[in-house]
């Protein structure tokens, strides 16, 4: 299978949420252009870590990079919609993320690249990884700042029940 190398320039949403209960939640990052759109599953740490990376990013460029649009890019990204699209239907699972920021064009870029298993065999080909690059503006990251921070505390309160019953006894 060739890998997959994926270019949404600009995207029209990115968003993360999760599908199933909670102890069981798979949560997925997704975005889309037009009508295209790319789903990768990813791990709550990740979402997690996403989210702090997101903000210290956007904050950093704002203060060395004013946005022009300034007040009204809040505010926007205080409107937008991020509920996960259907199909949902993930491409691959995300090992490794990364950010970046195209200053001529002020854009921020997501690059999500694909988990791959090692391949015995020794076929080089099936050890290249899928990627995914999504281009957004500064209101979509900080929106999906939000929305991956609000997906990660809305789960168990103690995540280390796992979903199992624990017992008291006194």
């Amino acid at each position: 299978m060739p890998n997959i190398e994926i270019e949404l320039n600009p995207v029209d949403f990115i968003t993360v949420g999760t599908i199933g209960p909670k102890g069981q939640r798979v949560f997925h990052l997704q975005a889309g252009q037009g009508n295209r759109i790319v789903s990768m599953i990813i791990e709550k740490e990740q979402a997690w870590a996403l989210s702090e990376a997101i903000r210290e990013l956007v904050d950093d460029l704002d203060s060395r990079f004013p946005n022009p649009e300034g007040q009204a890019d809040e505010e926007e990204s205080a409107t937008m919609d991020m509920d996960l699209r259907e199909p949902i239907e993930p491409i691959f699972r995300v090992a490794q993320m990364g950010l970046g920021y195209d200053e001529e064009h002020n854009r921020v870029v997501l690059v999500a690249q694909e988990l791959v298993p090692v391949d015995e065999s020794g076929d080089p080909e099936l050890n290249e990884p899928g990627i995914v690059r999504m281009w957004c503006s500064r209101a979509q990251m900080r929106a999906l700042s939000r929305q991956a921070q609000e997906t990660v505390q809305a789960g168990r309160p103690d995540p280390k029940l796992n979903g199992r019953l624990v017992y008291y006894w006194t």
